[in-house]
């Protein structure tokens, strides 16, 4: 199906109005995987012409996508990466994890953003962060969309890795479902149960009735922030 190609437009608008010069864009993959962590690349590509055929790295064929995450990752002006675990999404639930990983992969970029771009409607960066949601913003922004292709390609290697480096999550097939629900994952979990790389307070368990008991239940943030005195921890 035709696309149109992202555009700079929105870094434009954004600079126009608030000033900023440095814009980050924002894209994460793994939200909602059963296994694996969340990956979140931050991308500042500057208004220069992307390498052709650049979209959300969900209308790319794998081929094309790892071919174009490598001239990506030479063309933008910066680029890092930021995960969140499986334990840590268990422990601190998906929106705070999402923030950590974010938060990661800003601060590993060479400088600070004066503006980061984030796909989607919700805000799960927030201060001290001048933020612009931009729904399908890996579709119509140039920076998002590279954000999405390179967190996509590295977040597959990844999970292709563990497969190859440990026998144990062979049977998983995590190299070609990239810990999301295939039939032959889903297999593998009713047979051997969840994996050290499983995200354990997912509802998936709630349905294989041998493994229930592994659920974690994650207690609310006020709760532990009751129970820890209000010192959680971590700045959120």
């Amino acid at each position: 199906m035709p696309y149109e190609p992202p555009t700079h437009s929105v870094e434009r608008s954004i600079r126009a109005t608030t000033g900023a010069k440095i814009i980050a864009g924002i894209d994460e993959v793994g939200r909602g995987a059963w296994a694996g962590p969340v990956t979140v690349c931050a991308a500042v590509t500057g208004l220069r012409r992307p390498p052709t055929g650049l979209t959300d790295s969900k209308l790319i064929t794998p081929k094309r996508r790892t071919t174009l995450a490598a001239e990506l990752e030479q063309w933008v002006t910066a680029y890092a990466l930021g995960d969140a675990s499986p334990a840590e999404i268990d422990e601190l639930g998906m929106t705070a994890a999402l923030r950590l990983a974010a938060v990661r992969a800003l601060e590993g970029l060479p400088v600070r953003p004066d503006a980061v771009i984030l796909d989607g409607k919700h805000d799960y960066l927030g201060g001290p962060w001048q933020v612009r949601t931009v729904i399908k913003g890996d579709q119509s922004c140039v920076a998002v969309a590279a954000a999405s292709v390179i967190a996509k390609v590295r977040r597959d290697a990844l999970m292709a890795e563990l497969e190859a480096e440990a026998e144990t999550y062979v049977p998983y097939a995590f190299a070609a479902n990239a810990g999301y629900p295939s039939p032959v994952h889903k297999a593998a979990l009713q047979e051997l149960g969840p994996s050290p790389q499983h995200r354990l307070s997912w509802a998936y368990l709630d349905a294989m009735p041998r493994w229930r008991h592994l659920k974690k239940v994650r207690i609310s943030a006020e709760a532990a922030a009751l129970e820890s005195g209000g010192q959680l921890g971590f700045d959120f």
